[in-house]
């Protein structure tokens, strides 16, 4: 319930100033990353993203909930959440910003996601390169861009260092319907 609040505060200020503006909502997202390390790949999936996108600025704005994150192993994702992200601390990742370059009503174009990217409490202006296509009534947006975990002060123990990369590739794919109030 808490965690519903946040969200829908976070959200709800960030984007209904404007009455009548396009909106769209998140229907179905997933959010994954993947660490390539010389012991062993990591890799977690997650489905539990919030997100709301104003087509007439090109505003957006979505939270990730960590603890939604599901490993192959349990204990993965046990160490993940206790030691590196401490998700009971820090339980969101966050992005606010605008798209850069979209433009309302054509079919498929590339955009730059420009903006506050807010991981492990630590809030970095970032520019991501990403997609997005009309899918019948609703949007497809797509990103894969590169996290050092350094920037987000997540440290790695060096007795995992060969099991743990410096730097992991996210991967963002949000499909979102029209938003009627």
């Amino acid at each position: 319930m808490k965690y519903f609040l946040i969200t829908a505060l976070f959200l709800s200020s960030y984007f209904f100033s404007t009455a009548e503006a396009q909106k769209y909502r998140l229907s179905s997202s997933e959010v994954s990353f993947f660490s390539d390390a010389p012991m062993e790949d990591i890799e977690a999936f997650n489905k539990d993203s919030k997100s709301i996108f104003d087509a007439s600025t090109g505003e957006i704005a979505f939270v990730v909930p960590i603890k939604s994150f599901e490993f192959k192993k349990s204990l993965m994702q046990e160490h993940f959440n206790e030691n590196y992200l401490e998700s009971d601390k820090y339980p969101d990742a966050k992005f606010e910003g605008k798209l850069q370059g979209y433009e309302a009503g054509k079919t498929a174009q590339e955009v730059i996601a420009k903006g506050k990217l807010t991981i492990h409490g630590i809030t970095h202006e970032v520019e991501v390169p990403g997609s997005v296509k009309e899918n019948g009534s609703g949007l497809e947006m797509q990103a894969v861009f590169p996290i050092k975990v350094a920037d987000y002060d997540i440290d790695i123990p060096k007795i995992v260092f060969y099991n743990i990369a410096e730097e992991v590739e996210v991967r963002v794919h949000f499909q979102y319907q029209p938003y009627v109030q």
